[in-house]
């Protein structure tokens, strides 16, 4: 399942291929789906729930927190135009760090994170607030929706 940044060839795929599939099969599949992004490989046509409650919706998770920060700076007295530049290029080279350093995401947020500085104080707003658990909750359901669905749809068994 392809997410929506595929639109713009930013997508990934998560992608299960059973016993009965070639090795050739599986290449053509991941040449195609490699048009819109890189391709993963699950083990188990399960994992695909939650492939899809990770990629296939997690756009929208990240456009609700670039939206939310867009709109706490436009209520701070930022421009619609600042506020926008501002976080949008802030989510995109996050990202872009995130991937092109070896170095786990964790550190960086460390690195990131001065002791006693603005950055310490507003991630402890969203520990106190429970954002890890808010998140996990989340892919849960969306990932027993995909379940739901699988099942009300037929699966492929």
């Amino acid at each position: 399942m392809p997410n929506t940044p595929a639109l713009i060839g930013k997508g990934i795929s998560g992608l299960f291929a059973n016993v009965n599939v070639s090795s050739k099969q599986k290449q053509l599949a991941e040449k195609l789906m490699n048009a819109v992004g890189p391709c993963v490989w699950v083990d188990d046509e399960s994992d695909i729930d939650t492939v899809t409650a990770v990629s296939g919706s997690g756009p929208a998770y990240f456009f609700l927190f670039i939206e939310a920060m867009r709109d706490a700076a436009r209520e701070m007295g930022l421009s619609d135009e600042t506020a926008n530049a501002l976080v949008y290029q802030t989510a995109v080279g996050a990202a872009e760090l995130a991937i092109s350093s070896e170095e786990d995401v964790a550190e960086l947020r460390r690195k990131v994170t001065s002791p006693g500085g603005t950055t310490e104080k507003a991630l402890r707003v969203f520990e106190e607030g429970r954002l890890r658990e808010i998140v996990e909750r989340a892919l849960k359901a969306a990932r027993n929706r995909s379940i739901e669905l699988a099942n009300e749809f037929g699966s492929n068994e």
